[in-house]
């Protein structure tokens, strides 16, 4: 595998967050920091492409000097985030969401569901909650929860682990909804058909005249794997998931080693911090 730059420099750079440029401690490093401000000042768009809800933007928006646009929640919402404000979101419908959560407890009974909608998050009680106990909407069955759109539906299941809980959702689910993971432990997430990271990032930079093959992606996580086949030019950190690091063909270092920020300072000749 590739550490190589591209050879021509890319008009957008898209990132993930968690596991890419957020490591361990929670924080983007002042490095990385500085490497993002710096492409930004050359003109180039810097996009967050994360599996987070926009409640979990603040943070990132006040580190990286609230410029820009995120997506979210795996493509189902576009967040402006010098405003702070949702400006598109790509919801799946009540009908989905149910039968959804209908096929796959009647496979795995033991899962728990929660949804993400643009006014927050809920859960059901059996629904393991990890970061957002007591910030919860309601908590309910899963269908008097699905009362509208949700811009992501989260199953978690106590005793599998991510990559086998995916694997046994797609043979009950097949191209009903978009799955995928992002983490170890059994945490699945489910957006409406057609919508990945990868297919809002196309959006984004369809509406600013910049082609696929301009973009220059970075990632972790299976959640990841649309957008970084999509982008012209993609790196796994380090520290990826095995099929990520399988499937792409540029490698950097690790998050904990500011692996984006060595590569953008090598990609657009930054002097590095």
């Amino acid at each position: 595998m590739s550490s190589a730059p591209p050879s021509a420099a890319p008009q957008l750079v898209a990132t993930d967050l968690d596991g890419t440029i957020i490591g361990p401690s929670g924080e983007i490093s002042e490095r990385t920091v500085r490497a993002l401000r710096a492409v930004e000042e050359l003109g180039v768009p810097v996009v967050f492409v994360t599996g987070r809800p926009t409640r979990w933007m603040a943070e990132v928006a006040e580190r990286t000097g609230h410029t820009g646009l995120a997506v979210c929640a795996n493509g189902g919402v576009v967040y402006d985030l010098h405003r702070e404000r949702v400006v598109d979101h790509y919801p799946m419908s009540v009908e989905v969401g149910l039968e959804v959560a209908r096929r796959l407890r009647a496979a795995l009974p033991d899962v728990g569901f929660a949804v993400e909608t643009l006014d927050g998050f809920s859960r059901e009680a059996i629904y393991d909650t990890r970061w957002d106990l007591g910030s919860e909407l309601r908590v309910d069955e899963i269908e008097s929860l699905l009362d509208g759109p949700a811009v992501k539906l989260l199953v978690r299941h106590q005793s599998l682990d991510a990559d086998t809980l995916l694997a046994q959702a797609r043979e009950v689910l097949g191209d009903t909804a978009e799955l995928t993971h992002s983490s170890i432990g059994g945490l699945l997430e489910i957006s409406a058909a057609g919508v990945s990271k990868a297919t809002t990032l196309a959006r984004l930079c369809a509406d600013r005249g910049i082609e696929a093959q301009d973009v220059l992606a970075f990632g972790d996580m299976p959640n990841d794997l649309p957008m970084l086949a999509w982008a012209g030019t993609s790196y796994a950190v380090g520290n990826a998931h095995a099929e990520v690091l399988a499937a792409v063909d540029h490698h950097a270092k690790s998050v904990e080693d500011d692996g984006v920020a060595e590569v953008l300072e090598s990609v657009f000749h930054l002097r590095p911090a």
